[in-house]
């Protein structure tokens, strides 16, 4: 059975494994300390939501969503920042349950939308696609990196 919840700080031990995995997908080295560091700050300072998704009381995927603002709407959204689900678990409407979860969030709190990026090749565009993400056209993304920050 899948269940979703909204974590707290009191799931660390949970969400950690999972967070490190997904830093590990995308080419960084593992660090459970700096994890649980990371996460602990974004939960006890209330920066972020964090859902995950149970299957047979075992955390298999998480999702994490930051608060901002559309100056232009005059209205907050969120930043779908982070989606991952364990290889094991992969295929079987985890990804698809965790972003429902986020859309509903979305909705009851009121907030204009949901925002993501991902990387071109991430085979998850697929599913954002089906479940009627569109990608965005009209505007054009750009980043500074700080390069003094050794990251």
């Amino acid at each position: 059975m899948l269940r979703i919840a909204q974590a707290t700080e009191k799931e660390l031990s949970a969400i950690v494994p999972l967070f490190d995995a997904y830093r590990v997908f995308y080419n960084q080295s593992t660090d459970p300390r700096a994890a649980t560091s990371f996460l602990r700050d974004r939960l006890t300072d209330g920066e972020s939501i964090i859902f995950l998704a149970w299957h047979s009381d075992k955390a298999v995927g998480f999702t994490q969503l930051y608060r901002t603002y559309s100056s232009v709407a005059l209205q907050p959204f969120f930043i779908l920042n982070d989606l991952f689900v364990e290889e094991s678990h992969r295929n079987q409407g985890i990804g698809a349950a965790l972003l429902d979860k986020a859309k509903q969030y979305c909705i009851a709190t009121g907030y204009k939308g949901l925002a993501l990026e991902t990387a071109n090749d991430n085979p998850a565009q697929k599913l954002y696609e089906k479940l009627d993400w569109e990608q965005d056209s009209q505007f054009l993304h750009y980043f500074w990196k700080n390069t003094k920050t050794g990251r």
